[in-house]
C-alpha cells in the first residue's frame, strides 16, 4: 500500500506545513479504513510520484498526479485515499469527502461500514471544536441488499468433493499433496463454519481430538465444533505447510495466504460445475444443516461466533423450523376467530384446521 504514514506521518506534515491540528487525525482516521489492490502500472507510478511530491510540500502537483492515479485505476481504494487525504490537507473537505465516498470494487456493505467511520470521525470533530461545520452531515450511504442464504445442496457438496480427485497441481499430477490439502481445507469449511481467513490460519494446536477451538468467549470459555470422526482423520494427516499451520507457511500475510485459497477454490467450483460457488456457502451449509436437524438458533449463532443472535435470525430465518411452527400456530389461532372458518367447520362438524376454509 502506498501511504503518507509509510515514510512520512501524518503528524510529520501538519507540523512542517502548518497545517491544522485536525490533519492528523483525518489522515490516521480515514486511510486506516482503506481497503487495497493496486495492480495497475501507471496507476502506481502517477500514485508514487504523488507521494513524492507530497513529501516535498507541493500539495497542489501532489493532488494533479494523484487524480491521474485514480483516473487510471478508479477501482482501487488506497489512490481514493491518498487523493482525499491529499485534498484533505489543502482543507478542501467536500472534495475530499467525495474522494473517499467515491464508489470503487468494494461491496455496498463495505461502503456502509466506511462512511459511517468517516461520520463518526467528523462528528467527533465538530463537537470538540475542531471545525465549525460537519461536512460529513448530509452525505448519503448507498441501499444494501441483503445476500440471500445460499447454502451447498448434498448433490453440489458431492461434485464438489468429486471434483478434487480431479483437480490437478502445479505439475499436472492428480491426488497428490496439493489435492489431499484441498480435501482437507474443504471439509474443515464445511463441518466448522470457520470464514476463509479463520480456516486458513488454523493452528495445529487447536484440533483436539474431534473437536476444534473455534474462537474463545468473552466470558473467557472456549467454544469448540465437534467433527466427524473421518474429518479429524484426514486433518491429523493431511500434509501441512508448516509445523504450526496446516493450510499456512506463516511466511506471507494473511491476505495473499486467504487469496490464494479463493483462487484455488473458485478452480474448484468451475471444475465441479457449481455455480455461484464461494467459501462463505461452506459457513451456510452449517448453519442451514443445523437448523433444519432442529438446533436452536440460539447454539447456532454461538457456533458461528455471532455477537448478537439477531444476526443469525436475519440471515437463516427462513430455515428456522421453530419459526415455521409458530407461524402455523399463528394461523391455526387466527383462524379460531373468523366467522367464516368458523361457520364453516360447524357445518361440517369438525374443528378449524389449517386447510380447511370454503369459499363457496
Amino acid at each position: 500500500m502506498l501511504s503518507l504514514g509509510s515514510s512520512i506521518g501524518p503528524l510529520q506534515i501538519s507540523r512542517r506545513y502548518g497545517m491544522p491540528s485536525i490533519i492528523p487525525y483525518l489522515l490516521a482516521g480515514l486511510l486506516a479504513v482503506q481497503n487495497v489492490t493496486a495492480q495497475n502500472l501507471p496507476a502506481q507510478d502517477h500514485a508514487s510520484r504523488g507521494i513524492s511530491l507530497a513529501r516535498e510540500g507541493k500539495l497542489p502537483e501532489a493532488e494533479l498526479e494523484l487524480r491521474d492515479a485514480v483516473h487510471s485505476a478508479p477501482g482501487v481504494a488506497s489512490y481514493r485515499a491518498q487523493l482525499g487525504s491529499i485534498l484533505g490537507l489543502q482543507e478542501k473537505w467536500n472534495e475530499a469527502l467525495e474522494a473517499f465516498q467515491a464508489e470503487g470494487t468494494e461491496g455496498a456493505l463495505t461502503r456502509v461500514k466506511k462512511l459511517g467511520q468517516i461520520r463518526t470521525f467528523f462528528c467527533f470533530a465538530f463537537e470538540r471544536g475542531r471545525i465549525d461545520v460537519n461536512p460529513a452531515r448530509l452525505l448519503r450511504g448507498p441501499k444494501v441488499r441483503p445476500r440471500p442464504t445460499l447454502p451447498f445442496t448434498h448433490e453440489e457438496m458431492s461434485a464438489i468433493l468429486s471434483a478434487i480427485d480431479h483437480y490437478p497441481d502445479k505439475s499436472g499430477q492428480l491426488g497428490r499433496a496439493n489435492a489431499q490439502r484441498l480435501r482437507s481445507f474443504v471439509l474443515l469449511l464445511r463441518y466448522t463454519g470457520l470464514r476463509i481467513g479463520d480456516a486458513t490460519t488454523l493452528s495445529v494446536d487447536r484440533l483436539a481430538g474431534n473437536k476444534i477451538l473455534l474462537y474463545t468467549a468473552k466470558t473467557g470459555q472456549p467454544v469448540y465444533c465437534v467433527i466427524p470422526d473421518f474429518v479429524t482423520d484426514i486433518l491429523e494427516n493431511v500434509p501441512r505447510l508448516s509445523e504450526k499451520y496446516f493450510f499456512w507457511t506463516g511466511r506471507s500475510s494473511l491476505h495473499t495466504a486467504t487469496g490464494s485459497w479463493q483462487r484455488t477454490l473458485r478452480r474448484l467450483f468451475r471444475l465441479a460445475g457449481v455455480q455461484m460457488g464461494h467459501a462463505h456457502r461452506f459457513r451456510d451449509t452449517l448453519a442451514v444443516e443445523l437448523l433444519l436437524a432442529g438446533v436452536a438458533t440460539e447454539e447456532v449463532a454461538v457456533v458461528l461466533g455471532h455477537s448478537n443472535i439477531g444476526i443469525t435470525q436475519t440471515h437463516y430465518s427462513p430455515w428456522v423450523r421453530s419459526r415455521q411452527k409458530q407461524l402455523e400456530a399463528n394461523l391455526e389461532r387466527a383462524w379460531s376467530r373468523d366467522p367464516i372458518v368458523l361457520l364453516n367447520s360447524e357445518s361440517v362438524g369438525t374443528s378449524p384446521r389449517p386447510g380447511s376454509i370454503q369459499t363457496n
